[in-house]
């Protein structure tokens, strides 16, 4: 069975909190989704805003591979003509070959919101379907709130369905939009549905009991074609059901067809870039394409899955474009070192002195503080340390940060710093925009006459963390810096009370990183 994908994060994820699309991101997440091979992909509502109106006016010009946009909207209002009806106006207006339109299946909906009879309501749904497929339009029609009137009056949540298909709509989609329903009960519904409705049946969840996509799978299993849902499952209160983790079920767990123009392996690219586009940090614990979700960091996991993946991995991660990835920490053991090493390259055999003290001083570092999950530039370098096979690029003889504050003026960060590279000395400061800032500006304006290579790195990220409030001030922290050369990025960490003195450490460690590769290349390439 081929199951059609169908992407509304530009209509029902945007409806999610602290999610705003401009016009400019809306056409780029379009062109994403097609990239990937979505099958349809709404695009708005064209009578509800002004951006939406002209984000369907827009799209056209940009040359879709695959997808086919879909304008949304609700029935025409219940005393007007659909000629005349400003709903179908706007709709009319969206220029698509698919609409779907939305209509009230719970007779409490029908009577309590929209404050009109049931038999008017199904004279709303039948008159619009039947106008649009008039134009020439594919409609689908999402049955709102089907499972709960499904469950309080089955008989008119079954003439609302009757009612679309004799006009003709397409697709008779079943939305759980109150997200309350149980997996068990969406396969009996729509098990029943499917033996009395000859049409084709698609589903929409919500997620407001952490249902939705067992909600989804469980349609499909009983006959759903055609699956509804949204982007990393952003959506209004607790989302919508999550396509990164419905599609790879379905496809890779499952066994059943789709996607056949797109690439399952842009998946994890997909999700990243959708939360890019929404101005959200990404969930490093999503399933499927989370940062976390081929990460093994207990010692038994790292050891079997050197010796057979399928051991601690319920898939192959590039299936979705994700990774392995091995975690080192005080829960390491041997045989996790010896997995980092040959990730770096090392030739560093079990048993061996050198394995045990760097594992010994990976557990000291971490009671101490020291978290190497997101700093394995800094693990590296010591791994490389501990063999010999790493040479100091510069000595600090000293730094010295200064912060003037005067009334009514913006505080001032300078640092000198004094430094020795091979026999020459330099001595030399600068401004900053804070004291580490300051810092790093003047450790580089020291370092580049002898490393100009330098100048390609610059930091990303600069994270600050309280690891024992109970001492106040004086509490020891835990600097964790990102930094990239546009090739790589790259994460060193440094653990003290004194914020300058931790600073420093994970910024030596990510210049001394920045060093380290660009002498192994030059290496390769000599």
């Amino acid at each position: 069975m081929t199951i059609d994908f169908y992407d509304t994060t530009l209509r029902d994820g945007a409806q999610s909190e602290d999610i705003t699309f401009s016009l400019t991101d809306k056409l780029l997440i379009t062109q994403k989704l097609d990239e990937f091979g979505m099958d349809f992909i709404e695009g708005g509502w064209p009578g509800s805003n002004p951006k939406d109106l002209q984000y369907f006016s827009e799209v056209k010009r940009i040359p879709l591979k695959h997808a086919k946009i879909v304008a949304f909207s609700s029935t025409m209002k219940a005393d007007s003509n659909p000629e005349s009806d400003e709903i179908m106006l706007a709709l009319l207006g969206a220029d698509t070959e698919v609409a779907t339109i939305v209509g009230k299946s719970w007779d409490m909906q029908v009577r309590d919101a929209l404050r009109v009879s049931l038999d008017t309501n199904l004279k709303m749904i039948s008159r619009t379907i039947g106008y649009l497929k008039e134009r020439g339009k594919t409609v689908f029609f999402d049955a709102e709130h089907f499972f709960d009137g499904y469950k309080r009056n089955q008989n008119y949540a079954m003439r609302v369905l009757r009612s679309a298909s004799e006009a003709g709509a397409d697709v008779l989609v079943l939305c759980d939009t109150n997200g309350g329903t149980m997996p068990f009960d969406v396969f009996s519904i729509v098990g029943e549905v499917r033996e009395s409705m000859t049409g084709r049946l698609g589903i929409h969840t919500h997620n407001d009991t952490e249902m939705a996509v067992a909600n989804t799978i469980m349609a499909v299993k009983a006959g759903c074609t055609q699956v509804q849902g949204t982007t990393n499952g952003y959506g209004e209160r607790c989302g919508n059901a999550n396509l990164c983790s419905i599609i790879p079920n379905l496809l890779v767990k499952m066994g059943y067809d789709g996607l056949k123009a797109g690439d399952l392996s842009k998946l994890r690219e997909l999700s990243l870039y959708i939360d890019e586009m929404a101005n959200f940090i990404p969930d490093k614990h999503r399933p499927f394409v989370g940062e976390s979700a081929f990460a093994h960091k207990g010692g038994i996991h790292v050891s079997a899955i050197r010796k057979n993946p399928q051991t601690y991995e319920h898939m192959a991660p590039q299936l979705v474009g994700n990774r392995q990835r091995v975690l080192v920490s005080d829960l390491s053991g041997e045989s996790t070192l010896l997995h980092k090493a040959e990730e770096y390259g090392l030739e560093m055999e079990r048993g061996r002195k050198v394995v045990k003290e760097v594992l010994r001083k990976v557990k000291e570092l971490e009671h101490l503080g020291y978290q190497f999950e997101g700093a394995e530039g800094s693990l590296e370098l010591m791994m490389k340390r501990a063999l010999g096979i790493h040479r100091k690029y510069f000595d600090l003889i000293g730094f010295r940060v200064i912060v003037e504050k005067k009334e009514k003026n913006d505080s001032v960060s300078e640092a000198s710093i004094m430094v020795k590279v091979g026999d020459r000395i330099e001595h030399t400061a600068s401004l900053g925009a804070g004291p580490v800032n300051a810092l790093d500006n003047a450790l580089r304006k020291a370092l580049h006459k002898f490393y100009p290579v330098l100048r390609d790195m610059s930091l990303v990220d600069y994270k600050v963390r309280v690891l024992s409030a109970q001492d106040g001030t004086s509490s020891v922290i835990r600097v964790l810096m990102e930094s990239s050369d546009g090739q790589k990025n790259w994460g060193t960490l440094g653990v003290s009370q004194n914020i300058m003195e931790a600073s420093w450490q994970a910024l030596v460690d990510s210049i001394d990183y920045k060093l380290l590769i660009e002498e192994e290349k030059e290496e390769k390439e000599g």
